[in-house]
């Protein structure tokens, strides 16, 4: 199988959220058949759902891999669970790691462990400027050019961490 880019979201809320978001990366890079090609600054934003946790940090991190999608989902999974993710019911809840497939290639995928592009990538500002600051010309698969999507995206409170 030939190389494809996808884009990996990071998150997290809990526990030193810089250090889970650098220690993310780290696994991902350590990860075979995997190579980083570019991360994001990291930004922070306020949390969607429950405003009774911290605000998120997130980074967006581009890598070249030969991992199916579901290779690579189940990679991200175990690298969320060594970093002492709890998976629950509640939704956007506080999370020590959060990593989503944003996109895939120019791939649109619709199974019942994983959706491509991100069900909602074009609404979440954490998401589309990250992915305009290293990826500023990517076009999402059904949804448009970066640039128009971050237009239409209004900040609700991020901001990139200075550092």
């Amino acid at each position: 199988m030939n190389k494809v880019v996808a884009y990996i979201g990071l998150g997290s809320n809990l526990i030193t959220p810089e250090a889970q978001i650098a220690t993310a990366r780290q696994a991902i890079n350590a990860l075979a058949n995997v190579q980083e090609c570019a991360f994001s600054s990291l930004y922070r934003s306020p949390p969607m759902g429950p405003q009774d946790q911290p605000d998120y940090v997130n980074a967006v991190m581009a890598v070249k891999t030969d991992l199916s999608p579901m290779q690579l989902l189940r990679c991200l999974q175990k690298i969320e669970l060594d970093q002492g993710r709890v998976r629950k019911d509640e939704r956007w809840g506080a999370r020590t790691l959060d990593l989503d497939i944003l996109l895939y290639a120019e791939e649109v995928i619709d199974v019942p462990d994983l959706i491509v592009p991100h069900y909602g990538l074009a609404e979440r500002a954490f998401v589309v400027y990250p992915l305009q600051e290293i990826a500023p010309t990517i076009h999402v698969p059904g949804k448009g050019a970066i640039a128009d999507l971050v237009a239409l995206c209004p900040l609700d409170g991020l901001e990139k961490i200075a550092g």
